[in-house]
C-alpha cells in the first residue's frame, strides 16, 4: 500500500488523520514541522505528502518548494492542507508546487479521492 508522509504540527489533527489513513490501508509517517517534513521527504521518499501550510520552523509553502526543488523528490505529489479556504490560498499553494489543495477540517472521503487520483497518476505511464 502507498506510503504517505503527513506533515502536521497539531497533535490532534495528526493523530486523527493518521488513524483514519492507516485504517484505509496506508502506511503513514509523521513530521511535526516543515524542517522535519523536508528531511523525511528526502530520506523516506514517500508516495505522497500531506503538507500542512501553517508549520513551525519553515512553513508548508517553503517546505514544498524545497521538496519540489530536489530532483529525488520533485515528482512526489504534495497535497496542501490548510484552514485557509480563500481562492488566493489555493493559488499560493499551487504556485509553491503543491499538486492539490484541501481545506481543514479534513473531509476524509474528499481527501481520499484526491490522494487516489494523484497516486493513480503516478502509476500510469
Amino acid at each position: 500500500m502507498a506510503h504517505i508522509l503527513l506533515v502536521e504540527d497539531n497533535e490532534m489533527n495528526r493523530d486523527m488523520l493518521t488513524r483514519r489513513l492507516m485504517r484505509k490501508g496506508f502506511e503513514v509517517s509523521i513530521a511535526v514541522d516543515g524542517e522535519e517534513g523536508v528531511e523525511k521527504s528526502f530520506s523516506l521518499k514517500p508516495d505522497l505528502i500531506l503538507m500542512d501550510m501553517s508549520l513551525p520552523k519553515i512553513d508548508g509553502w517553503e517546505a514544498t518548494r524545497q521538496v519540489k526543488a530536489n530532483s529525488d523528490t520533485q515528482n512526489i505529489p504534495v497535497i496542501a492542507l490548510t484552514a485557509h479556504a480563500m481562492a488566493e490560498d489555493r493559488e499560493k499553494a499551487l504556485a509553491a508546487g503543491c499538486d492539490e489543495y484541501d481545506t481543514k477540517p479534513v473531509e476524509l472521503p474528499r481527501l481520499l479521492e484526491k490522494i487516489q487520483l494523484l497516486l493513480n497518476k503516478l502509476e500510469s505511464p
